[in-house]
Parts: C-alpha cells; sequence; structure tokens
C-alpha cells in the first residue's frame, strides 16, 4: 500500500496515479470533514473538479491510517514539509521509504527537502526526491507524463519507480538526489522570470533568450553544488524548466505574468501558492556562497522582495556586460 500525505491538487494527481499504478493507496487530508467529503463523493472538486476518485484510494484524515503503508508519498508544500513530518512522522511504518514531492527551499535554513526530511525523519528512514514537467491535472486524468525518481540508494530508487509507474505514469530513476531537487526548486524561480517577460509584452524571442540564459545560470549552479549536467539536462531540470516556463498553468509563470502585467507580488499571488516566490531569496543566497553568477534569479528575488521594480529589474539584465555565452 501507498500512503500519500496532502489533498491538494498534486497530492490527489499523484494518489490516482499510484492507484492506477496496481497499488492500494491511502489518501491523508488534514482536514476531518474534507476527507470524509472526498471520501464520499469520489471527487475533490476543490482541486480537481471533474476527476474521479480512482477505486482503490481511500480518503482520510486518521493519521493511524499511514502506518500500514510501504511506501509514503509527502506531498505538500516546501515550506510546511519539516512541520507536517513532526506531526506525522511517528505514525510511518519503520523503515518506510518517504518521497518528497514539492519542490523547494526551506526558508531560514537555505536546505533542500531532502536535508530537512533528513532531520525531521526518524534515523536511518529511505528518503526519495520525485520531480519534473507534470501538471496535476494531466497526471490525474491519465495523460501521458514522465517524471524522474531519486534516492541516494540507487536500488531504492529504481524499486519505487517500478511501485509508482503505470500506464501513463512513467518513472526515470537516478541517485543524483542533488542535480534532481536543484532541478526542481530552481526552475520556479526562473519561471517566474519567464511569465514577468510574457507579462510585459517584451516577445517570445526575449523570452527565449530569457529561458536558455537562465537555464545555463542554474547548470552553474548545480555544478558548483556537485549534481550532475546530464540530470539537469533531463526530465527534472530542462523538461520541467521548459514546462513550467512556458504554460500559464504553472503558478510560477502566472505569477510572474501579473508581476509583469503590473500588480504588486500580494496581488499577483492571487491567494495561490508561488514556490518560486519562496524560493527565489534563498537560491540566491546559496549561489552566493559559492560565488555563483545568478543573475536572473537575483532579478526575480529583487522583484519579489519589494526591493526593485520591474523596470529596474529588466535594465539591469539587459545593462550586464557582453560576454562569451559558455561564460
Amino acid at each position: 500500500m501507498v500512503g500519500v500525505v496532502g489533498g491538494g491538487a498534486w497530492g490527489t494527481a499523484l494518489a490516482n496515479a499510484a492507484a492506477a499504478a496496481g497499488n492500494g493507496v491511502v489518501l491523508w487530508l488534514r482536514d476531518a470533514e474534507a476527507a470524509a467529503r472526498l471520501e464520499a463523493t469520489r471527487e475533490n472538486a476543490r482541486y480537481l473538479p471533474g476527476v474521479p476518485l480512482h477505486p482503490r484510494i481511500r480518503a482520510t484524515s486518521g493519521a493511524a491510517d499511514l502506518a500500514a503503508a510501504a511506501a509514503l508519498l509527502l506531498v505538500v508544500p516546501a515550506q510546511t514539509t519539516r512541520a507536517v513530518i513532526g506531526g506525522l512522522g511517528r505514525h510511518f511504518a519503520r523503515g518506510a521509504p518517504v518521497v518528497l514531492c514539492s519542490k523547494g527551499i526551506e526558508r531560514g535554513s537555505d536546505a533542500f527537502m531532502s536535508a530537512v526530511a533528513g532531520e525531521a525523519l526518524a534515523p536511518g528512514t529511505p528518503v526519495a526526491v520525485l520531480s519534473g514537467p507534470s501538471f496535476a491535472a494531466d497526471v490525474a486524468r491519465n495523460l501521458p507524463t514522465a517524471v524522474t525518481l531519486a534516492a541516494r540508494d540507487a536500488d531504492l530508487a529504481a524499486r519505487l519507480a517500478r511501485m509508482l509507474s503505470g500506464p501513463a505514469f512513467r518513472l526515470y530513476h537516478t541517485d543524483d538526489v542533488p542535480g534532481v531537487e536543484i532541478g526542481g526548486a530552481g526552475k520556479n524561480v526562473l519561471a517566474i522570470a519567464s511569465g514577468i517577460v510574457s507579462g510585459r509584452g517584451l516577445g517570445e524571442s526575449a523570452r527565449a533568450a530569457l529561458i536558455a540564459r537562465a537555464f545555463a545560470e542554474l547548470m552553474r549552479f548545480a555544478r558548483a553544488y556537485g549534481a550532475r549536467p546530464e540530470t539537469l539536462m533531463g526530465l527534472s531540470g530542462l523538461g520541467d524548466l521548459v514546462l513550467t516556463a512556458s504554460s500559464p498553468q504553472s503558478r510560477n509563470f502566472a505569477f510572474g505574468q501579473r508581476l509583469g502585467a503590473g500588480a504588486s507580488p500580494e496581488e499577483a499571488s492571487g491567494g495561490k501558492l508561488a514556490e518560486g516566490a519562496f524560493t527565489a531569496a534563498a537560491l540566491v543566497a546559496l549561489a552566493r556562497a559559492r560565488a555563483v553568477e545568478m543573475p536572473v534569479a537575483e532579478a526575480v528575488a529583487a522583484v519579489v522582495s519589494g526591493e526593485a521594480s520591474v523596470e529596474a529589474a529588466i535594465a539591469s539584465l539587459l545593462a550586464r556586460p557582453l560576454k562569451g555565452e559558455a561564460e
């Protein structure tokens, strides 16, 4: 059995995918009323209207129901990961691997999710990371999707990939945890920049150039933090950046679009989580710690924090010295 912690769009979609792969699934929601309603109606009307819940899924708010899970998918926002583990971790079966499905860097500690989980979970708990180009609505509706699952234990990564892969949900596996986490967290920040260019009406040529240069700085960051370049060239890096930086379905891209159109960061959020807005400052701090130039990420962080206007951020990028493309 697979346990899924988090009943938002992505949690519900991954529960459907895990069930379609042949697993029994317990989908845990914090709100007892929402869990009972989901179990009764078999539809997450708030986040995925019109998408039926797979028959193999049981929705619950009982933390003890997670104890029978052979693997757990933690599908909560990056900034709440530590608190959720602190509240639920004692209910996880000893030795059951925990798959982290959020993409971000924890504010305050500047830690990636695997480091946060390593500190918060019981010692020795296996940790894996899932990331890649995927919209919840596509996965929930069984549209073809491919993502990457990473664990430092390559055999564990392969086993989890087999467990969760189904007819339309394909998982590739790797032992490059830093590469997968850097791609997942970094692309959220860079997608905001792409949205700003779109919202500002600067044209598709400018947006294509920005995505290319943003990916170059993400590669520099990854090398500095020990990730393998080929991981960044794969699904969890380039693949996810292309998707997230090109579609209004992406909360980060849509957030950037509204910023580019003149909204304040508060107005642009629209009450919805854009993980890149939380990640930007942490990504820049980590880059500076290892002398990695990330001008696009720095511009996003300045706009999101209110330190710079969109106009000033664009001007600063255009005023950068000319250099070789490989630099």
